[in-house]
């Protein structure tokens, strides 16, 4: 190469671009050397040919990337003459190098090469031979496995059964316990054990369904169980409406048992009281007490009563099942509606207070109205009171407060108009005493009764008024009965009979001998007695207000001022200004009535011993007794005295028995008149205001004067008129008297006639004679 490079010239680019040639690789270089020269450029970079589009005529105008081998490329075309011959001439000097190179190569290694073929020759025989062999013996192994492939298969086959029945039989483990649960289920929905079957629903859907999720009859069971929770809910709803019906019809029954506890409650505890308290019996006159063994014969008493009722007595949970409210109750709670639930019960039981706090219209006619009312109200109380403790918020302690408050005002507002029906005063204490009871049974049970007891003093005040309005009737009663005469008696037996009703004292009338009379008359023992009643009957009405001592105290001495100060007085009033009272009457009762007003004392000490509240307290009422009255019945008696004289006196001067009456006469009758009128200017009784007493005798006077003064003239031209001087004087009274003197006048003054003034006197008397007779007939016409 060498060589041949000096014989063709060497250039030195020529060698650098054959070095390139055999070191680049040929399908990169065969490419290049089939285009033609004048349009290829190869470029080598990084070892890579691209081949790329060029001519002469562009000159130096390409591609960037092609500017650094053009200059390499043109130098074997441009860098001397013929340099693309010797070019040629060079590459095929290299060829012919090569050639040989890869001839002594070959040579080299021709005897290996023939030396291998000669040994695969021998070898082919022995191959065939053992082709055959490997042929034969793989047919026998193959004839002796078809057994051993059989059994293997029989083995296959059942190891797949096996797995099979142990994939089945683990399936139907995990499928087994969902079943039974499943099972338990339809078998506590069948027994309606419900809050059971919830849990057992969310055991299946935590622990079981997700376990066979990919089972048909898993997605089954799935969808079919919200299917049973709206059943359940359904069915436990209605069995919490038949329990709300059932505790509506049981509601008398509750009530009355709870209150029936109150009332022993109440006995027992007040028997423990009275053991060391004073007790009096409505017999027992002054300071009696209740022996100590009658107090352990009550107490003993209380004791085996409540021994024998307790038995008796139901409790509420005995009366009402109320396993409805509690499953309803949890059921809904396990279902997450809990609140709808509550919600539903409270509306539900708001509908039927409203119900039980209606009363009926005729409730107040007799006590077994009221104690129904009162029995159904404590009876949904108790429930809701048991509710409340039991569940654990279905009815909270702000709920019920809300309830009773409402349902305090509206038992109040009727109580209020029920009793103000009342008149009898009988039917006002049981009602009392069953207020009392119905407070004292809720108070029990936590709910506040003082509006109750503030209600208690309203109808105290009505219970007081209605026994006044009896007291009135029983005085009336007993005045009407009295004869207005002292009383007589004519032994010792008699006196004490009298003594023992009425604390009178006298040491005069004792040392006087049989027969001898009380001074006062038959009716007042009676009344005294009869006082005394009216204290019991109020003191009835005090007990069991939760009222201190000082406080009945003040209630009896108060009403018992109302009896002495205005019932009886009114009555005593009302009987003096009855006509068949005459002045000897007036004098009795004038007596009776000392008699009564000096006992009050007694009647103080009377109620002191009851409520052992001593009458030195500094807000202890005294009685005012018949203080008041004596000044009226005093003045009432004059007054009537006065009148009645009054009356006497006009009846005589217009008596038809009395035919004539002369001028002396009228003059006489007129200083007797001045006497009656001296007597009433004097004030015989304190208290009458001005000259009061004097107009009993006004028509008289009038009258009087007319005939002293002979005013006709002024009496006939005033009359009628407000201010007229004669106003009282009637006109048929006046032609009356007129008339009597005219007769007289003519019968006994037979000279009369020869006398000018007698003349004149007569004359005028005859005119205002046919005056008044014309006066009165006109007014006669007029009415």
């Amino acid at each position: 190469m060498a060589e041949n490079g000096e014989g063709l010239g060497t250039v030195p680019e020529h060698e650098r671009i054959l070095q390139e040639i055999e070191s680049t690789d040929t399908a990169c270089v065969g490419p290049t050397l089939r285009l033609p020269l004048e349009c290829v450029c190869v470029v080598w970079h990084d070892f890579h040919v691209l081949p790329t589009y060029w001519s002469p005529e562009e000159g130096a105008a390409g591609s960037p990337q092609q500017l650094g081998d053009e200059c390499t490329l043109r130098s074997v075309y441009d860098d001397q003459p013929n340099a693309h011959k010797k070019f040629m001439e060079k590459l095929d000097a290299c060829i012919r190098n090569h050639d040989k190179e890869i001839e002594k190569m070959c040579n080299f290694h021709h005897q290996g090469f023939v030396d291998a073929i000669t040994e695969l020759l021998k070898v082919r025989t022995d191959a065939e031979k053992l082709k055959v062999q490997v042929t034969d013996t793989n047919r026998k192994f193959q004839d002796a496995g078809k057994e051993v492939i059989v059994q293997t298969e029989d083995i296959i086959r059942c190891r797949i059964q096996q797995r099979n029945i142990t994939t089945v039989v683990e399936k139907l483990q995990l499928c087994l316990p969902v079943l039974e649960m499943y099972s338990k289920l339809k078998e506590q929905m069948s027994a309606k054990r419900y809050y059971s079957a919830l849990k057992t629903m969310e055991q299946l859907e935590n622990v079981y369904f997700p376990r066979v999720s990919q089972y048909r009859f898993c997605q089954l069971m799935i969808e079919n169980l919200p299917k049973l929770r709206e059943d359940i809910k359904e069915i436990s709803m209605s069995d919490l409406k038949d329990f709300l019906e059932s505790i509506r019809k049981h509601s008398d029954k509750i009530g009355e048992t709870a209150m029936k506890q109150a009332q022993q409650q109440k006995t027992f505890s007040v028997a423990l009281q009275k053991q060391n308290r004073v007790q009096f019996g409505k017999n027992m006159h002054f300071n009696g007490r209740i022996p100590e063994e009658r107090n352990e014969v009550e107490l003993k008493r209380a004791f085996e009563e409540e021994d024998e009722n307790e038995e008796e007595v139901l409790t509420v949970q005995d009366l009402v099942d109320f396993s409805p409210v509690y499953r309803c109750l949890h059921i809904y709670s396990v279902l997450g509606d809990e609140e709808t639930f509550e919600n539903y019960y409270r509306k539900q039981r708001k509908k039927q207070a409203r119900l039980v706090l209606q009363p009926q219209s005729n409730m107040h006619e007799t006590v077994d109205g009221y104690r129904r009312y009162f029995t159904q109200i404590v009876g949904f109380f108790v429930v809701e009171d048991h509710i409340l403790h039991v569940t654990q918020g279905l009815v909270t302690r702000a709920y019920t407060d809300e309830l009773w408050n409402m349902a305090l005002s509206k038992i109040i507002a009727v109580l209020r108009a029920h009793s103000s029906y009342c008149t009898d005063p009988d039917l006002v204490l049981e009602l009392k005493n069953l207020i009392v009871l119905f407070a004292d049974t809720l108070q029990g049970y936590g709910f506040p009764v003082n509006r109750l007891f503030d209600l208690l003093f309203e109808i105290r005040d009505q219970y007081n008024e209605t026994l006044l309005k009896k007291w009135a009737g029983v005085f009336r009663d007993i005045f009407e009965e009295d004869n207005y005469s002292p009383i007589p008696i004519v032994n010792e037996e008699e006196y004490k009979v009298v003594i023992s009703k009425f604390p009178f004292q006298d040491p005069d009338l004792e040392k006087q001998s049989f027969p001898k009379k009380f001074p006062m008359s038959q009716s007042v023992p009676h009344i005294y007695i009869q006082v005394k009643e009216f204290i019991y009957a109020s003191l009835k009405f005090s007990e069991s207000l939760h009222r201190s001592s000082t406080e009945i105290d003040d209630m009896l001495r108060k009403s018992t001022n109302l009896l002495l100060t205005r019932t009886l007085s009114s009555c005593l009033l009302n009987l003096i200004r009855k006509p068949h009272i005459g002045l000897t009457e007036l004098v009795q009762i004038i007596i009776n009535t000392t008699h009564l007003e000096q006992a009050c004392r007694y009647l103080e000490d009377f109620i002191t011993n009851i409520t052992n509240i001593s009458q030195e307290t500094v807000h202890t009422t005294r009685l005012y007794g018949l203080s008041t009255f004596k000044g009226k019945v005093a003045q009432t008696a004059c007054m009537s005295a006065c009148q009645h004289l009054s009356t006497s006196l006009m009846q005589m001067l217009l008596d038809s028995e009395l035919k004539q009456i002369s001028m002396g006469a009228v003059q006489q009758f007129n200083l007797d008149v001045i006497q009656c009128e001296l007597f009433a200017s004097s004030e015989p009784v304190p208290g009458f205001q001005g000259d009061t007493l004097q107009l009993a005798f006004i028509d008289l006077r009038q009258l009087l004067d007319l005939f002293m003064v002979w005013d006709w003239s002024t009496y006939l031209a005033d009359y009628g008129q407000p201010a007229s001087k004669y106003l009282r004087v009637n006109p048929n009274t006046a032609l009356t008297l007129l008339e009597k003197m005219k007769d007289t006048s003519k019968k006994n003054n037979i000279f009369a006639q020869f006398r000018k003034n007698d003349r004149d006197k007569q004359k005028l008397i005859e005119t205002v004679v046919k005056q008044l007779r014309s006066l009165v007939n006109g007014m006669s016409q007029h009415t």
